[in-house]
């Protein structure tokens, strides 16, 4: 059986996310650093792997205690449902257009500002807070998903009780950890906006013209680029943390197709 370091060194190996961070890793031209998924490798100490290995046992123990029947088949079909109007949801939301910034300082008179102030976008202050935001709701309706799918595979078969059981535990023992890797990600966000502002500067700087802040977001400009990737993070984020979800669901039509249980 693999070990936990494995089983998260294969979640993100290769994953969308690890490639986006070692690019921007890249571009702003860093000492390169161990890898995420290496790191998430050795996060298990000597302690956790015993617990582990116990947790193991009485997981195998507690299935293979004679049952009455085979257990009941596993609807498939609405469990992908709920998975599919979460990602669709969830995705809405990651690609949703920004609301624009206001602005930082209010004018002396305190008269209403008709327009966004674009200098308002120019701070990374105007954006981590909607990050975390938006990780807030993935953690809690992803979250929500998983437990319901784990649900559903306890009242299958032996093998899927069992796999129910062992990601449950998985989830406990790593859960916190993976918090930290995601609470990590919007310094990895702001990183990448101080790099892009610093790049369109040395442009704006090289060409000897002036600066044009209302043309920050239209296509092509480095805010509008920053958007992008505020995205593309938001999206590679889901799909690390969908891959247990979609794990446990494969696992249940492997099952079904394997006892002629077709949902």
């Amino acid at each position: 059986m693999a070990t936990p370091g494995m089983y998260l060194h294969q979640r993100l190996d290769s994953s969308r996310l690890v490639v986006l961070l070692a690019q921007w890793t890249r571009a702003e031209r860093a000492p390169v650093r161990q890898d995420v998924a290496e790191q998430l490798g050795q996060w298990l100490s000597v302690v956790d792997a015993v617990e582990l290995n116990g947790s193991l046992r009485s997981i195998e123990t507690h299935v293979s205690q004679p049952t009455t029947g085979e257990g009941a088949a596993i609807d498939t079909q609405a469990l992908e449902e709920l998975l599919h109007k979460a990602k669709a949801d969830l995705t809405r939301l990651a690609t949703a257009p920004a609301r624009p910034a206001r602005p930082l300082r209010e004018r002396a008179d305190n008269t209403p500002v008709e327009q966004p102030d674009p200098q308002a976008q120019a701070d990374f202050a105007a954006h981590g807070p909607r990050y975390a935001e938006q990780q807030k709701q993935l953690d809690a309706r992803l979250g929500v998903l998983r437990s319901q799918v784990r649900a559903a595979l306890l009242k299958g078969s032996a093998p899927l009780q069992q796999l129910a059981a062992l990601d449950g535990v998985m989830e406990q023992m790593l859960g916190a950890r993976e918090q930290r890797l995601w609470a990590s990600l919007p310094g990895h966000l702001e990183r990448r906006f101080v790099q892009l502002r610093k790049a369109h500067q040395a442009r704006v700087q090289a060409s000897g013209l002036a600066d044009d802040p209302l043309r920050w977001r239209q296509p092509g400009g480095w805010l509008a680029g920053f958007e992008q990737d505020l995205q593309a993070l938001l999206l590679a984020e889901m799909q690390v943390r969908l891959q247990p979800i979609m794990g446990l669901l494969e696992a249940a039509r492997n099952e079904n197709s394997r006892t002629g249980n077709q949902e």
